[in-house]
């Protein structure tokens, strides 16, 4: 995946490169304004909203069922080694990860995984023209790491990555330089591999994209060129590579139905019975990154999901053609993984899970080393891997939220939270080893779980600020889903001064959290970043500080404020409590008042 980062050159995300985050921003924008959904998968620009059962223009003959299909379901699930031999430095480390070991790639395998996808740069391991030699330390690394994990049992797969955006996007004006160096690494990689075993697979290119096309029809013709070439070397080369799968792309590995078609007309010329199509996705735009006051997976967001997958179902997996979704996640998790509300992202991960299912798509988690530690070979959110593997086999449970909260100024009420059963049933709710009591801790009608008033004071205890207990809810199948109980009061900002650069609005959360921030000037118009939308992006225009007590604003916030313009913030919290606060901008000064 290409993604824009900050100048901070911290590596959290999965590239640095050019901005297919914000080529992502305009088409949300864009789908936003007309109404529309805008996907992360789609950030070629507005694209025109699809009927979850929407065919290709051209639907082409139904294909047998062969090895490809049966090949790429063996392949689920599957696991991006992201952000090592894709690197863009000197080596595999130089985006912070360490070296490849084997005892990584065990202990991968062992958490269920069957096939891994391993991206690789090619960029600055290759000679000038007209040969393009690849460096051969280089390529014997990558098919060591290749190798061991084949040992392992795994599926592989194996890209050109980065050098889609570095160079290949230059293909518009060089058409010929492009593909003589894009056949060039083909010849040599499916050379070193050319008796390796079937389960390796190639993948012609990552996130393709064309910098300067004259459009639509030029793109499709230069990605149609490229998946051809790629297939013609390949299979030229001889020995396993005669048959072995192959993978193409969309373009930007969108799945907009435009896209699909362009791709099944590569799929009939070529009538290659061992070809598999890949798309990724990260989710509807404004929930992926949390802005726009997307903080929930709603219906919006899931059908964003489920419109996208029907698409790539119907257009391809229907008619016998295998599909990898080679990546997925959320685009917020290149800052960090908190940028998403927990519960949300754990509902949205059940969901694709198990949508994915259903429509016959091998899924590809992308990891770039914020979910399962390199070294340490532990996950650093456990809850959310146990709902990502229980989503690989059956449906898990949820609720409207995970967390209740109970005010301290005032006597603690019941709450009630939505079960959302996703085809289970509701069988009880535990605070830890202890089973509470239907009717008296708790009550049950329909989908509405009712937590009593005596039981919340009960567990709250002292009713310090935070979570004071956590529950959990039981269910015929699936993982539990967590309750936490919270005693809150509304935060309380205070007055501050600072710069552009430097400034935090001193805030005493009260045992509250951040959902989202609104800023507004006094007429009314949207201020600051995104101006088509009052709410900001978290953790780019802002972002709390829980340990230091304060909420910061970002220079990237600042410098689309206008100068001696006062703007009103309104903080939003979990809790529903909303406080405002002003900020205006001098030069390079802010100062900050509460309303």
């Amino acid at each position: 995946m290409n993604v824009l980062h900050g100048t901070t050159g911290t590596v959290r995300g999965r590239a640095r490169g050019p901005a297919r985050w914000a080529v992502a921003l305009l088409a949300g924008l864009s789908m936003l304004a007309a109404g529309g959904s805008a996907s992360a998968a789609t950030p070629a620009g507005p694209a025109t909203a699809q009927p979850a059962a929407a065919q290709p223009a051209t639907a082409p003959e139904v294909r047998a069922s062969g090895d490809a299909m049966a090949q790429v379901a063996a392949m689920q699930p599957g696991w991006n080694l992201g952000n090592s031999l894709d690197a863009t430095g000197s080596d595999e480390t130089s985006w912070g990860n360490p070296r490849i070991t084997e005892e990584l790639l065990d202990n991968v395998r062992a958490q269920g995984f069957k096939s891994i996808r391993i991206p690789v740069t090619w960029s600055g391991h290759q000679g000038p023209a007209p040969g393009y030699t690849l460096d051969a330390d280089y390529l014997n690394r990558v098919e060591e790491v290749a190798g061991w994990a084949l040992a392992d049992g795994f599926h592989v797969m194996i890209n050109i990555h980065h050098d889609s955006w570095q160079w290949i996007a230059d293909m518009p004006a060089d058409r010929a330089g492009v593909l003589a160096r894009y056949n060039a690494i083909w010849t040599q990689v499916s050379g070193t591999f050319r008796d390796s075993s079937s389960k390796l697979v190639f993948e012609s290119i990552n996130e393709p994209q064309f910098s300067g096309s004259s459009g639509d029809a030029e793109n499709a013709e230069l990605l149609d060129e490229l998946n051809t070439s790629f297939h013609r070397t390949v299979r030229g080369s001889g020995g396993a590579n005669e048959t072995r799968l192959l993978v193409l792309p969309t373009l930007h590995t969108s799945a907009d139905q435009a896209r699909l078609d362009e791709l099944t007309t590569t799929f009939d010329a070529l009538d290659d019975p061992n070809l598999a199509a890949t798309v990724h996705y990260y989710g509807y735009w404004p929930f992926s990154v949390n802005v726009a006051g997307g903080t929930r997976f709603d219906a919006t967001a899931r059908k964003d999901l489920t419109d996208a997958f029907d698409r790539v179902h119907n257009t391809f997996v229907a008619r016998g053609i295998p599909v990898i979704l080679g990546e997925y996640g959320l685009l917020g998790f290149d800052r960090h993984t908190g940028t998403i509300q927990q519960g949300e992202k754990l509902k949205f991960f059940e969901y694709l899970g198990h949508h994915a299912r259903t429509r016959q798509i091998t899924t590809m988690l992308w990891d770039n080393g914020q979910h399962f530690q390199r070294s340490g070979f532990r996950w650093n959110d456990p809850e959310l891997f146990a709902q990502i593997r229980s989503s690989w086999t059956t449906r898990s449970g949820t609720a409207s939220s995970d967390q209740v909260f109970s005010a301290r100024s005032g006597p603690v009420t019941a709450k009630t939270l939505t079960l959302n059963l996703n085809g289970t049933a509701f069988t009880g709710l535990r605070h830890g080893g202890t089973e509470l009591v239907r009717g008296t801790d708790y009550t049950v009608q329909g989908d509405q779980l009712t937590l009593t008033a005596p039981a919340l004071t009960r567990l709250s205890g002292s009713r310090e600020y935070g979570t004071n207990a956590e529950l959990s809810a039981r269910f015929s199948a699936g993982v539990p889903w967590r309750i936490s109980l919270v005693t809150y009061d509304t935060p309380v900002l205070r007055d501050a001064t600072g710069t552009t650069d430097s400034f935090a609005v001193p805030t005493d959360f009260r045992g509250d959290q951040l959902a989202t921030m609104e800023a507004r000037y006094a007429d009314g118009s949207n201020a600051g970043p995104h101006d088509w939308t009052s709410y900001k992006e978290f953790d780019r225009s802002f972002a709390p500080d829980y340990s230091a007590g304060e909420t910061v604003l970002t220079s990237e916030f600042f410098a689309e404020v206008q100068e001696g313009a006062r703007v009103t913030l309104t903080f939003h919290y979990w809790s529903g409590a909303a406080v405002t606060y002003h900020v205006t901008r001098t030069g390079t000064s802010v100062t900050g008042t509460t309303a």
